[in-house]
C-alpha cells in the first residue's frame, strides 16, 4: 500500500524519525517543517495522507486542518501533538483531523494507524471511483446520506460535515433506529480506540445535532439512549408510533 505522504514537523530529528519509517513501508515522503508550507504542500501534491504536527511555526497544525477542510479537501489527516489534555485533542478532531497521536510515541502505534487511516481512505476513494450506483442513498425521514459523494442534506439542504462527524453519520443511518454503543462508534471514527476517549463520540454526536437538528438541546433525530448509546430515527414515524 504505497501512498504519497507529507509530514509537517518543525522538529527536524522527529521528521527524520517519521521519514525513515513511513519510506521503509514503501511510502514517498515530503518533510515540511512549517504550518503555511504545509497547506501549499497539500495543494500541489495532492497527498494521500498528512502527518501535521501541532505547534508549528507560521500556522500550527490547528489552523492547517481548519483551512483544509473549509477547502473541502477529504486526505486523512493525522495529528501529532504534546498536548495531553482531552479539550485540546477533541479540538483537533472536531476541526476534521482523522485521529491523533501524543507525544511520546511509539512508532510501531504510530505505523499502525497510518495503515489504518490509508486503508480507510482506498476504500473511500474505490467506492467514489466506482460510480452512484454502487453504493446505495442512506434516508432516513428527510435527512439524506450520500456514501459515495460523501453528501448530507436536511429537507433538501445541504449539511457540511467533517469526516468524523460524517462516518458516524453513516453508520447510524445505514441501520436506523439500531442503538450504538459509544465504543460501536469508535470504531467507525479510528478501527481502534487504545487512546481514544468516549467524550469525542459525544463531541461528533453534539456538532451533528447543530447541523441536523431544528432544536440542538431537544434532538428529534439523533437520539440518546441513556447507558447505552445513539441512535438515529424517523421523527415523523417516532411522532406516529407515539399516537398509535
Amino acid at each position: 500500500m504505497c501512498a504519497n505522504v507529507i509530514i509537517a514537523e518543525d522538529d527536524e530529528k522527529q521528521a527524520e524519525l517519521l521519514r525513515r519509517y513511513l519510506e521503509r513501508e514503501g511510502h514517498a515522503v515530503t518533510v515540511v517543517g512549517d504550518g503555511l508550507t504545509a497547506l501549499d504542500a497539500v495543494r500541489h501534491r495532492e497527498p494521500d495522507l498528512l502527518v501535521l504536527d501541532v505547534m508549528m511555526p507560521r500556522a500550527d497544525g490547528l489552523d492547517v486542518v481548519r483551512v483544509l477542510r473549509a477547502e473541502c479537501r477529504e486526505l486523512p489527516v493525522l495529528m501529532l501533538t504534546a498536548r495531553t489534555t482531552e479539550d485540546d485533542l477533541l479540538l483537533g478532531l472536531d476541526l476534521g483531523a482523522d485521529d491523533y497521536v501524543t507525544k511520546p510515541y511509539s512508532p510501531r502505534e504510530l505505523m499502525a494507524r497510518v495503515r489504518t487511516l490509508l486503508r480507510r481512505h482506498r476504500r473511500g476513494t474505490g467506492a467514489a471511483e466506482a460510480g452512484p450506483a454502487d453504493a446505495a442513498v442512506l434516508t432516513v425521514g428527510t435527512l439524506m446520506v450520500d456514501p459515495t459523494r460523501h453528501v448530507v442534506a436536511v429537507d433538501g439542504e445541504a449539511v457540511e460535515c467533517t469526516p468524523g462527524e460524517f462516518r458516524i453519520l453513516a453508520a447510524l443511518a445505514a441501520e436506523p433506529d439500531r442503538v450504538f454503543s459509544r465504543q460501536q462508534l469508535l470504531g467507525e471514527l479510528h478501527g481502534f480506540d487504545r487512546y481514544i476517549s468516549d467524550r469525542t463520540v459525544d463531541v461528533h454526536v453534539m456538532n451533528l445535532r447543530k447541523k441536523i437538528e431544528p432544536a440542538p438541546r431537544r434532538p428529534a433525530r439523533l437520539l440518546t439512549v441513556f447507558g447505552v448509546g445513539y441512535k438515529l430515527t424517523d421523527p415523523a414515524k417516532a411522532a406516529a408510533r407515539a399516537s398509535s
